[in-house]
């Protein structure tokens, strides 16, 4: 599912959420630096969702860490789903970063 996830961004089909946007300038970060982390990524977990909120009962979500190449380490929680016929990565929550060491 990673290497899904990777195309769709490398494609430019991903969408950051209201949240997602505002957690990324709370930790001065850049669209490029979260884009770069899931990039950069090697590993991947998935959970169903929990929320009451989520348009399908049961989405997968996804929970991606990864660095930039500047040593941020980037948390970042998506799903993907299907907009308009194209498959889109849905950025749900996009930071909580933290400095390696």
């Amino acid at each position: 599912m990673l290497k899904k996830i990777k195309r769709l961004i490398i494609q430019g089909n991903y969408i950051f959420t209201h949240k997602a946007i505002t957690e990324r300038i709370v930790d001065n970060l850049d669209q490029e630096d979260i884009l770069e982390s899931i990039l950069n990524s090697d590993s991947i977990r998935s959970k169903k969702s929990t929320s009451q909120s989520r348009k399908l009962k049961n989405e997968k979500i996804y929970i991606i860490e990864g660095f930039t190449y500047d040593g941020i380490l980037i948390y970042t929680k998506g799903t993907i789903r299907k907009i308009d016929e194209k498959e889109e990565f849905y950025i749900l929550i996009s930071s909580k970063k933290s400095v390696s060491s």
